[in-house]
């Protein structure tokens, strides 16, 4: 009887998650097809171009997922600048430091399995882990404390990987010899500093109690089941010239990006080893949601996601807060995590709002991108758009299809980039390019006359005109604003 009753309550779980699934995805497809959700689609892509053509980041794939759907992913620029090759959303980039979050959550599937504790030292598990704890009182360095950054720990193993040009990254056993010489900056518990050498000794404390190498343990643990079939735990040396982009410097003076080598970061790969495409990541995103509204055990148990989500570290300042492995922020009351990646010539960023099941994913072959501001502009232009939809499903009115013929851009030059002109609820939206707010900067046109439309102040009230003029094929050419005109560039 009792591996009956089991197996009823396994077949009900499984038909509740997919009973979940489901209306989560016609929500999703409900919302996606509102046409405020669109036109909030295309204001963040035109943004997003935008700010990757004047920053001469050479290709950029991103993706916007709302709970089990990808609202919108796609790609701008090229993955590779000698080829030409475009980038696409499933370009393959280095991920970085986003690879610490499969790191801890490995870390916890083996706390979960019983191998071990949070609260257990470090040197527990890695007996050759001699470094002794700064400070006099000898507070040990904890599993937690390599998860939240807390460990007192040297931000690096004590090899040069980072310098150009070589970028020379150590073996495991470079790392190990390393160590041994390291002392602690900090007494444990005692302040925030990010360390790549702690999430190193996780990946080391996962292969150490499981008994099998740490590239082994996630793909068979983590990749294979959430079926991120893109995602590595090291960069894939093939896919150089196909899938992989080519990864490129932060701007020089001459306002040039230079080409940087491939790179293989060996024995930190559980700390800053992976790639992945903005495919993989919205996936990664979704199972997150899914596990979280399904309340069961997918990969993961929700409990322990939930519990890696909350804060467990704040620094004496109070302006940095961690989980295990997540970054958790406050953004206007609503609690944000993720992880951002910063590797030579690859910048990335992983975001999401659980409560309002949205994400965005940015990624970047370039260095010196503010990828992680832009993935935050991203949910600010979409996330309105999307409570609208969600909260009163069906009340807002398609866009009208007449408004098309003045959307597109229009030289601000010398005084700015451009203007970008687009459909916006029943009327157009102006917005100057490039611009480091765009929900902010964003400015409404009413129509108000045969091609006149006026602009509508902060108050509500109307401003003054904009006079489009259009071509014989009636097509707007220019605008004419202040006694001024800005004509169309495309």
């Amino acid at each position: 009887m009792a591996l009956r009753r089991l197996s009823v309550v396994c077949v009900l779980t499984v038909l509740l998650a997919g009973s979940l699934r489901a209306a989560a995805q016609d929500v999703a497809i409900a919302v996606h097809d509102d046409p405020r959700v669109a036109q909030a689609l295309e204001l963040a892509q035109t943004w997003l171009d935008a700010e990757r053509a004047y920053q001469q980041v050479p290709g950029l794939s991103a993706s916007i997922v709302l709970d089990q759907t990808a609202l919108w992913t796609g790609a701008f620029g090229v993955a590779d600048l000698a080829s030409g090759k475009p980038a696409a959303p499933g370009t393959i980039y280095s991920i970085c430091s986003i690879s610490k979050l499969f790191t801890s959550i490995a870390v916890m599937q083996e706390r979960d399995a019983g191998r071990l504790r949070l609260d257990d030292p470090v040197r527990r598990h890695l007996p050759w882990f001699t470094m002794k704890p700064g400070g006099k009182d000898g507070t040990e360095i904890t599993v937690e404390g390599l998860l939240t950054h807390a460990a007192g720990l040297p931000r690096e193993a004590d090899v040069p990987y980072w310098s150009a040009p070589l970028f020379a990254f150590p073996t495991r056993e470079k790392v190990l010899e390393r160590v041994a010489n390291q002392t602690a900056l900090y007494p444990s518990e005692t302040y925030f500093q990010y360390s790549n050498l702690g999430l190193t000794l996780a990946g080391e404390t996962v292969a150490a109690t499981s008994g099998t190498s740490y590239a082994d343990y996630v793909r068979t643990n983590i990749l294979e089941p959430l079926k991120l079939a893109s995602t590595t735990p090291e960069m894939p040396e093939a896919q150089q010239g196909k899938r992989l982009a080519t990864g490129y410097s932060a701007l020089g003076r001459d306002g040039k990006r230079q080409r940087v080598r491939f790179f293989t970061t060996k024995g930190i790969a559980p700390a800053a080893g992976y790639a992945s495409t903005a495919e993989d990541l919205a996936r990664f995103a979704s199972w997150q949601f899914r596990l979280l509204e399904s309340g069961g055990t997918e990969v993961l148990k929700a409990s322990t996601l939930r519990e890696m989500q909350r804060v467990h570290w704040v620094d004496p300042d109070f302006k940095t807060m961690w989980g295990l492995g997540f970054f958790v922020e406050d953004r206007d009351g609503k609690a944000f995590v993720g992880h951002g990646g910063s590797c030579p010539g690859y910048r990335t960023a992983f975001l999401l709002q659980p409560e309002a099941k949205l994400a965005t994913v940015v990624m970047a072959n370039a260095s010196g991108v503010a990828v992680d501001d832009w993935a935050k502009r991203v949910y600010d232009i979409v996330a309105p758009a999307v409570k609208a939809a969600t909260k009163e499903p069906g009340k807002a009115k398609p866009a009208d299809p007449k408004m098309r013929a003045y959307a597109g851009t229009y030289t601000a030059q010398p005084w700015g980039g451009e203007i970008a002109v687009l459909p916006w609820d029943d009327g157009l939206a102006m917005l100057g390019l490039p611009t480091d707010d765009p929900v902010k900067d964003l400015v409404k046109l009413k129509k108000a006359g045969e091609h006149t439309f006026r602009r509508i102040r902060k108050d509500e009230t109307p401003g003054e005109e904009v006079l489009f003029e259009m071509d014989a094929d009636g097509r707007a050419e220019r605008f004419k604003r202040h006694s001024n005109y800005n004509n169309r560039l495309k």
